[in-house]
């Protein structure tokens, strides 16, 4: 008899994910499909942490690690936090998680009883919502726009608190937008959090892509906060995927307050056993000065492609109404253009070979209205997609 648990009837599914197995299939066809749904960089991993994960591997370093990582490693990021951000993380509280995916999943394992509630923002990335209903959590939608960068406010946050509430999840750089928080405003967050007896989680996935307006240069822009510097209770969450380039390693890692480190390692020796132990020995050398040169000159590239296709998309009737200050998307008002995204996504694939993500895939607020262009093609390959939907929108650029 099928019979799944009741939770799968609010996990709805990846939206973008099931477009992208359709752009697939067209390929399959001998369709030239220009790939901007997924959240994916499209450069290889760099070739140091290449090395030094099949080093490894020929070392006979494959054996499990400590649930929460290799010391070296966690020890490692400690370093990094301290030399970039000039904050001082024990490594001690960092833990190495089966991506960010995986550390989102412990901590909402350890924070989430049955029935409580998480405030989310709307739009905002849809897996997180899941893995917390995943663990009887119930997520509550802040709805964001324009007027407040598509990022939460105290008064927001003091709006939608109720005494049900066990805490507060954003993201800087968020998807779909790419916006930031400045640590005044994060700082300013935690307070309503504390005031509230209420947890405080951040998701950093996007740390290290951010950039300048396209008037100035790019230079080292670590001025980026994080939230660290907020506070030790605030939980962070990071990844070696999207900064790093190691999507399919799988590797994350998180900021625990002290002391729930105990209790997040519990849980990961019953979970996890540990992250992958290969993935990890590449990743101690994700910090290395040739790593770093590697990955400052795709940041570049990533500014050159949005400050080329940000423009070319208001010009064909897109609106851009966030600041991508972050990550590499552009999240669009469509409406000007078509009434349903979800349609139009669809359309935009069958007939131009243009992949997008609908907003449906983000929340509730607007989500018709909304549509996601993801940079992480080169600019010749953004230019042929701008022309492909100037033509298919009957406009000239």
């Amino acid at each position: 008899m099928y019979r799944p648990a009741q939770r799968l009837a609010d996990i709805e599914p990846f939206h973008v994910v099931e477009l992208l197995t359709r752009a697939r299939q067209l390929e399959a066809e001998g369709r030239d499909i220009i790939h901007m749904e997924v959240g994916e960089p499209d450069f290889p991993t760099p070739e140091p942490i290449t090395n030094a994960a099949v080093n490894a591997i020929k070392g006979g370093k494959t054996k499990y690690t400590q649930a929460l990582g290799l010391p070296e490693l966690r020890e490692a990021i400690s370093a990094f936090y301290r030399e970039r951000y000039g904050v001082i993380v024990p490594a001690g509280r960092i833990a190495i998680t089966n991506g960010a995916s995986g550390a989102l999943n412990l901590a909402f394992a350890c924070l989430a009883d049955p029935g409580s509630e998480w405030l989310l923002t709307d739009p905002g990335y849809p897996c997180n919502r899941h893995i917390l209903r995943a663990f009887d959590g119930r997520p509550l939608n802040i709805p964001v726009g324009p007027e407040t960068n598509f990022q939460p406010t105290p008064a927001l946050l003091r709006q939608h608190w109720k005494p049900s509430t066990a805490g507060l999840l954003v993201a800087s750089p968020a998807n779909p937008t790419g916006t930031l928080l400045t640590l005044a405003e994060i700082k300013a967050l935690a307070e309503v959090c504390r005031e509230n007896s209420g947890h405080f989680l951040v998701d950093e996935i996007y740390h290290g892509l951010t950039y300048a307006s396209a008037e100035a240069p790019l230079g080292n822009e670590y001025d980026v906060p994080t939230a660290c510097a907020a506070g030790d209770d605030i939980w962070v969450i990071n990844s070696f995927s999207k900064y790093f380039q190691m999507t399919g390693w799988r590797l994350g890692w998180m900021v625990i307050p002290d002391a729930y480190v105990r209790d997040v390692e519990k849980l990961a020796q019953n979970l996890t056993l540990c992250p992958s132990t290969p993935a990890q020995y590449g990743a101690l050398a994700a910090f290395e000065p040739e790593t770093i040169a590697i990955l400052e000159s795709r940041r570049a590239e990533f500014r050159i492609r949005r400050d080329f296709l940000a423009p070319a998309l208001e010009q064909i009737g897109f609106r851009v109404t966030a600041k991508p200050a972050g990550a590499f998307y552009l999240y669009c008002d469509s409406s000007a253009l078509a009434d349903d995204s979800f349609t139009l996504a669809k359309d935009l694939l069958e007939k131009t070979g243009v992949a997008a993500t609908p907003g449906l895939d983000f929340g509730s607020n607007a989500p018709e209205k909304h549509i996601r262009f993801a940079y992480t093609t080169s600019v010749e390959r953004l230019a042929e997609a701008a022309e492909r939907l100037s033509r298919y929108f009957g406009r000239q650029r």
